[in-house]
Formats: C-alpha cells, sequence, structure tokens
C-alpha cells in the first residue's frame, strides 16, 4: 500500500531504536498478560520456541495498517456513524477494498484493510473526543510511549511504536468494546491475509493483519498481524514478507506456540425443549419428587414408558408443569454449552479433528434450524433435530466447542447422521475414519458439504447454487492459462478453485473474499470471457491492476483466445 510518509515521522522512524529486520527463518511473537510482555522467537528447522531476552517491550515496531483497527474500536465504542465506502476506481488503496462502483461495509474493510474507508477525516474523528476516549482507556492522556494514540490525523502506517505500549493500548479495551471488531477480525484466518489457516488457529485469533517496508530496506516487506486472542490476551506477531507470507509459512508452528487460551464468554443463548417425544412422568432429586422452577444437583427422569434417566443442573435447566399437570424439561444454554451438548449426546470429543468438524455441523444446524424466541435461539432436543446431552459438557467438549467458537459452514444446508454419508450429510462414522488417515477438520468439512465454506455468525453472505459447467470449464481452462498468467504483474492463483454460483439477477461479479463469482450458465464465447474476466479478478485481487477493467478485459479475451488455440 502506497502511503506517503509526512518529514516528521520519516525523522522520528530515523531517530528510534531500530527493529531489526527479522529473518527469513524466524518469526517475532509477543503477547500481554497478567500486567507484562511475554516474548518467543521461533525458528524453521530447530526445536521449540525459546524466550529471547533481547527481544523485549522496549523494541519499536511499524504501526503500518493495525492504526484502523484503534479507529474502529474508536467509532463502534462511541456510535460514530461508519458508512459504507463505494470504489471509485481511482485510488490505488482501493485494490484491499471493492471493486469500482461497488462498496464496502465497516467489518469487511477492518479485515481486508480497507484504509480509505477508516480515514479520520472521512469518518469527521475530532482529536479532542479521541484524545478523551483513549485517556479514558489508558488511565492518563496519551503522551510519552502512548503519544501515537493522541492524534487521530497522526496515525501515519510508517510510524514507529513500542511494542509494550501497542499491546497495552490492546489490552485497555474492555470485551464489550472490542467484541464487534473481533468478530470482524474472525475472516482473516477463513478469507483474509491468512486464508486457510483456520485449520490451525480455529477461531482462537482475532487479528488485523499488517504489511510494510523493512526499515532503511523499503525494498524488503515485513509483516504480521496484532489483536486479541479469544479470552482477550493482546498479541503481535511479525517476520519477513508480508502478513500473507508469515501466515501461509508459520500457521502450525505459530499455533502451537501460542499461551493456553483461558474460557471466553459464551455468547448467545440457546433454549433447548427436552424429551419433546417421550412424556414425563416425574423428576425426583434426593429430597423426592421435584417441585417446578430451576433444577439444581442429580436428579432422575422417569418416563411414562418406564425407561429412567440420570442428570445433573446447575441451574441451567428448568422443571415446567403443563396445563395437564405433566413436567417438562426445558434448558437454556451459551451457544457453545450447547454444541458440546450435543457433541457429547451425539457423539464424542475422543477424535479431535472428527469432532471439531461434528461441532461446527451442530452449531450450523442450530443457526439453520432454530426458532428465535425472545432473543433466544430455541430448538427441540430430538432425533429428529439434534439430540442434546441433558448434563453438563464434558471439559473435552467444551474445548472443542470453545475452539470451533462462532465457526460455521455456509452456502449449503447441513445435515449430518451416526454411519450413513450422503449428499449434504456428514456421517460421523467415515469423520472418525478419516480424522485417523490424517485429514484434517476443515477437509471432512470440504468432503461432507463440498458447496459449503467454512464462514462464522453474522458472517453469512449470498446462497451458492454452483454451475458445474462453469466450473468445469473453468478448470479445464486455467492450467492453459499459467504461462501467461505468472507473467503478470501481481497474480496469485487463488489457493482453491473458486465455487462458480447461479446469478439471480445484476451484472456478474466476483466476492473475493469468498473466492466465489456470480454470473450465469455459460452459453457463449462473452459467457467464457465473463468467467475469465471475474477469475481474472480473484488472481489480482492484491494488486492495483485487478482494479483496471480494460486491463482485465483484454486479458480475459487474451486468455479464452489460448483456449481456442488448445482446440
Amino acid at each position: 500500500m502506497r502511503v506517503a510518509i509526512p518529514a516528521l515521522l520519516a525523522t522520528l522512524w530515523l531517530a528510534a531504536p531500530a527493529w531489526a529486520q527479522p529473518s527469513a527463518k524466524s518469526l517475532d511473537v509477543a503477547w500481554w498478560r497478567d500486567g507484562k510482555i511475554e516474548v518467543r522467537e521461533l525458528r524453521q528447522g530447530g526445536t521449540a520456541s525459546r524466550p529471547l531476552p533481547p527481544f523485549d517491550g522496549a523494541r519499536q515496531v511499524p504501526l503500518a495498517s493495525l492504526w484502523k483497527l484503534f479507529v474502529y474500536v474508536y467509532a463502534a465504542d462511541n456510535k460514530v456513524a461508519m458508512p459504507d465506502y463505494r470504489c471509485g476506481g481511482r485510488d490505488p488503496d482501493e485494490v484491499y477494498c471493492c471493486d469500482a462502483g461497488q462498496s464496502i461495509g465497516h467489518d469487511a474493510a477492518l479485515a481486508q484493510s480497507c484504509g480509505p474507508f477508516f480515514s479520520p477525516g472521512r469518518l469527521m474523528i475530532a482529536k479532542a473526543p479521541w484524545r478523551q476516549y483513549w485517556t479514558g482507556r489508558l488511565g492518563g492522556a496519551p503522551a510519552g510511549d502512548f503519544a501515537w494514540l493522541s492524534d487521530p490525523a497522526q496515525l501515519a502506517p510508517g510510524r514507529l511504536v513500542r511494542l509494550d505500549s501497542l499491546l497495552r493500548a490492546l489490552d485497555s479495551i474492555p470485551a464489550a468494546s472490542r467484541a464487534d471488531a473481533e468478530a470482524a477480525l474472525l475472516r482473516v484466518v477463513l478469507d483474509g491475509r491468512g486464508a486457510g489457516t483456520a485449520r490451525w488457529f480455529g477461531s482462537q485469533l482475532r487479528v488485523k493483519t499488517y504489511s510494510w517496508h523493512a526499515q532503511r530496506r523499503a525494498e524488503e516487506r515485513i509483516g504480521g498481524a496484532a489483536g486479541w486472542l479469544a479470552d482477550g490476551t493482546p498479541i503481535w506477531f511479525g517476520g519477513a514478507g508480508g502478513s500473507s507470507n508469515v501466515f501461509e509459512q508459520w500457521a502450525p508452528k505459530l499455533a502451537a506456540s501460542l499461551p493456553p487460551v483461558g474460557a471466553a464468554d459464551d455468547g448467545g443463548c440457546v433454549v433447548v425443549d427436552y424429551f419433546t417425544r417421550y412424556p414425563i412422568r416425574a423428576v425426583r432429586g434426593e429430597r423426592g419428587v421435584a417441585a417446578p422452577g430451576p433444577l439444581s444437583g442429580r436428579y432422575h427422569v422417569q418416563f411414562e414408558n418406564g425407561q429412567n434417566l440420570a442428570l445433573r443442573s446447575t441451574g441451567e435447566l428448568m422443571l415446567l408443569q403443563e396445563k395437564g399437570g405433566r413436567p417438562r424439561l426445558r434448558g437454556r444454554f451459551g451457544v457453545n454449552e450447547y454444541v458440546a451438548r450435543v457433541l457429547d449426546r451425539e457423539a464424542s470429543a475422543n477424535e479431535p479433528e472428527a469432532a471439531k468438524a461434528l461441532a461446527i455441523a451442530a452449531r450450523t444446524y442450530l443457526q439453520q434450524n432454530a426458532a428465535t424466541v425472545a432473543g433466544c435461539q430455541q430448538i427441540a432436543d430430538s432425533s429428529a433435530t439434534q439430540r442434546v446431552s441433558p448434563s453438563p459438557a464434558t471439559p473435552a467438549a467444551l474445548a472443542i466447542a470453545r475452539w470451533t467458537d462462532q465457526l460455521i459452514v455456509d452456502g449449503v444446508t447441513v445435515r449430518y447422521h451416526s454411519n450413513l454419508p450422503s449428499e449434504g450429510t456428514m456421517a460421523w462414522s467415515e469423520a472418525v475414519r478419516q480424522a485417523r488417515q490424517g485429514k484434517h477438520y476443515d477437509e471432512l468439512l470440504a468432503a461432507a458439504y463440498p458447496g459449503g465454506a467454512l464462514s462464522t455468525f453474522g458472517n453469512t453472505g449470498v446462497r451458492c447454487r454452483r454451475l458445474a459447467q462453469n466450473e468445469d470449464w473453468l478448470a479445464r481452462s486455467v492450467p492453459r492459462w499459467q504461462r501467461v498468467l505468472l507473467r503478470e504483474a501481481g497474480y496469485e492463483a487463488p489457493p482453491q478453485a473458486p465455487l462458480v454460483c447461479a446469478l439471480s439477477s445484476g451484472a456478474p461479479y466476483s466476492e473475493q473474499s469468498r473466492n466465489r463469482i456470480f454470473m450465469r450458465p455459460l452459453a457463449t464465447r462473452e459467457d467464457r470471457i465473463t468467467l475469465a474476466h471475474e477469475y481474472l479478478h480473484l488472481g489480482l485481487r492484491r494488486h492495483p491492476s485487478g482494479q483496471d477493467e480494460e486491463y482485465v478485459e483484454r486479458l480475459a479475451r487474451r486468455l479464452v483466445d489460448l483456449n481456442l488455440e488448445a482446440l
């Protein structure tokens, strides 16, 4: 991203203590916990991560794109209007935002690092309220090590800041104030700069990426990310190369080196009506027949069919009485507690990768099938829907549910079965078999739901009705195009083959954040050019030439002509 650095800041940059250029074989990681900074240097091909004494909180790091995160938090917390930004096609920085003529909202703008969206001038953020806000957060005026937060106009990407001040500023933001930012930043490991790394991080990493020039060697790039872990722990990491390269190269080792993540607040609420197909005769506790109201302790449920079931409750189960006097049980849980109880009842947590896949499937099923009543999702405990354990979730199942927090499958109807796989249905037995062969949870989901994509609550897009003919044509064509495309500046092949989805109305377009193309079925040469055109927008998504419609159209026609030559 090309951003001019004011002369004063450039002088401060040169005068500040240097950030040693990271080696291509190392990654620097730091987090803030219990009032102090902890640092690690990860090495490729080495042993486990180790403390690195020379690397401490005094290190100067570039603010780079991280300034957008602080603008987002301020604007969201103070209810500053953040209207969608409409791309005009003239600003090169819009390559991180949207195609010419399209718009981008605040959550996508944060995940995609759209600088024009967060311009303090565009959002009309004044210095005085900004300074007052951060004074309240930091417990004192933003001066000294926090001087970079004193004026929104001074949030230049080239500014160097002390690492511990950056982490402390992130730590000053309470859970309620960072909730929207965290939800938006979950996209980074799904379809952002860290696309494909949700395999390693699940939903544990909520970070804003950055890429910048190496100090005094502008031709070299540095990159990484900063934000929070799921429990609110502030984290920062950086290494050689842009942020995409850092994620691609370091994701497994970084994930294994993160500090243990504590239990986060369980968002949302789910109301479960238990045993809807099995009438209850009585519920008995240690002191006899239980009275209507919250249940706390151990109980036995006696059914009309003569069966008995033992359960435990700590107040989350409620004994109700129907009009005819028949007892009825209802539970109220957070979403992760609910998902963990489904995992305990329908399967187990003994096979972690299969359990992660089923947890995401169960969360998706809940979203697709529950009714909304008084602000809660309401669903029955039934073999016709999802069976839910009436006792508290096991620690192993709860850990899986929290690791996959908010993750769902978008774009398809999700079902699952214990042992009978079918189209759009994941079989638990098959998931376990594939997991034991080394498959990861995202691969299990892709195999069971080939038209779906990992997503999060609130980030679901238009359903994709796939055009198989279009996808087949593109799959045959792309290999023929490679000798041309690899010579084009800025071209990066999408990490997976794009989904091509049926367009119901309007002009064809590419959905870059989700690697999808919306168009009509192939019928003419112009349709094939359209498909090539939208594929190029995906392949050039991180380069300004991807916004040049004339260039993209000329190249698309040239590629389609290559197909004719091959024939």
